[in-house]
């Protein structure tokens, strides 16, 4: 089940503050305001579909956009839900109804894309921005090559997986075809559009 998500400030850890900074630079408060109310709208949906899942114990795998393979998914994702994403108390609520949650990225790309967007935000755009953007493409498609191998590789006969996954993301090319993949946001375009 492909659910797609929109990262909020909690999701974005110590980048999160920055990025709000500029956007309402950019855009200024009002449009910011706006675009934040249509980003808790689409969370409503995703948490109204969520809850609706079908999860049976010991047979429903999470995985999740930006949560490294690593030996402390655990503790990230609490520490996540803690500081307030709605994205990880999901996580946490999918976990007490069974569901198993799935380390889900190449903890090297991440940190690489993290220093990218660092690099960013600190040349305010400019010098560079064209490798950057180059360089951010193809770590996204390795990311989407890495989430999909790691769904091949755990995701068992008969089991369901559950993937949050931000809409940039198109890991539906490199999963195996035996994979059937359901979308039950079903106006999935109206949530893009938010």
């Amino acid at each position: 089940m492909y659910i797609p998500i929109i990262h909020t400030q909690a999701d974005m850890g110590d980048l999160g503050a920055s990025l709000q900074r500029i956007k309402t630079n950019h855009f200024g408060r009002r449009r910011f305001v706006q675009s934040a109310e249509l980003v808790d709208r689409m969370w409503q949906e995703i948490e109204q579909t969520v809850e609706r899942l079908p999860i049976v114990g010991g047979e429903t795998r999470v995985y999740q956009d930006g949560l490294p393979v690593c030996a402390h998914e655990a503790r990230i994702i609490s520490e996540l839900a803690e500081a307030g994403s709605r994205n990880y108390k999901l996580l946490l609520r999918l976990e007490s109804r069974g569901a198993m949650l799935m380390g889900t990225e190449n903890p090297d790309l991440l940190v690489e894309e993290y220093q990218l967007a660092v690099t960013g935000l600190n040349s305010g755009g400019a010098g560079g921005a064209r490798q950057r953007e180059l360089r951010g493409a193809a770590l996204l498609e390795e990311r989407d090559r890495y989430i999909a191998a790691r769904i091949n590789s755990t995701l068992q006969p008969g089991e369901t997986g559950v993937l949050f996954l931000g809409m940039l993301h198109s890991v539906q090319p490199y999963l195996d075809r035996d994979i059937n993949i359901v979308y039950p946001i079903k106006d999935i375009q109206k949530v893009k559009a938010m």
